[in-house]
């Protein structure tokens, strides 16, 4: 081999260009770290070293990381058909509600993302809007609707949030539960309907109906509202 040839050889590979990168595979990478580690996990280089690509080459497609999370909730409602919803208002907003639990039971990690306060899929923004809409149909104002709106939102994230913890400690048969196990006889007197209930804490649970709990919460918010609105002055 001749001296040139050998010098040729070590000449070093011209760097192609940089690995293409698609929108959705980023977007694909951010739900499958929330789904599998939190929210918190989620970084724009812990996606780009995911994805084999650099930091400002994500930045070519997503603004910052508010904008990627965002980006991980679009599509997701129109993912699960919208229900028939009935003409009566009052079960208009059931119906709603109960969707609501029903569809977020189905991708829990959206709320990790949800859990931000700011960020939302606007295509889940008519469940809302029904809800806000058919309150204010059954007699309660624009204000006591989306105070209703919330009630009903913290009940439907709350059971969620309960749902998902019960499933990680299902998950862990070597963990230990402290409640309610932890109560004994000697505290039946200062905690008499509690101690009474522990044996069949866990019992009861399988047999909580979210649906029907969502309904006396609705009725007692309609019925809340007409009540106010009869003792207003202005009525």
């Amino acid at each position: 081999m001749t001296d040139k040839g050998q010098a040729g050889s070590g000449r070093k590979r011209t760097v192609g260009r940089p690995r293409r990168i698609e929108a959705q595979q980023i977007v694909d990478v951010a739900r499958r770290i929330i789904r599998e580690e939190g929210v918190e996990a989620v970084s724009m280089r812990r996606v780009a070293k995911e994805v084999g690509a650099t930091p400002m080459a994500l930045y070519h497609h997503v603004r910052d990381k508010d904008e990627l999370l965002l980006l991980t909730l679009q599509g997701m409602a129109a993912t699960f058909p919208r229900p028939a919803l009935p003409a009566d208002p009052r079960d208009r907003l059931l119906t709603t509600a109960v969707h609501m639990h029903t569809i977020l039971s189905e991708v829990p990690w959206v709320l990790d993302v949800l859990s931000l306060g700011d960020l939302t899929d606007k295509e889940a923004l008519w469940m809302p809007e029904e809800i806000i809409g058919s309150a204010i149909a059954c007699g309660l104002t624009p204000t006591q609707a989306l105070h209703a709106y919330r009630t009903i939102w913290y009940v439907v994230y709350g059971a969620l949030v309960f749902q998902r913890a019960d499933a990680r400690r299902a998950a862990d048969p070597e963990r230990r539960p402290f409640f309610p196990t932890f109560l004994t006889e000697e505290d039946a007197v200062a905690l008499p309907r509690m101690t009474e209930m522990a044996a069949n804490w866990q019992e009861s649970k399988g047999r909580y109906d979210i649906a029907e709990q969502l309904e006396a919460v609705v009725d007692g918010l309609l019925r809340k509202g007409r009540r106010h609105a009869s003792q207003s002055p202005n009525s």
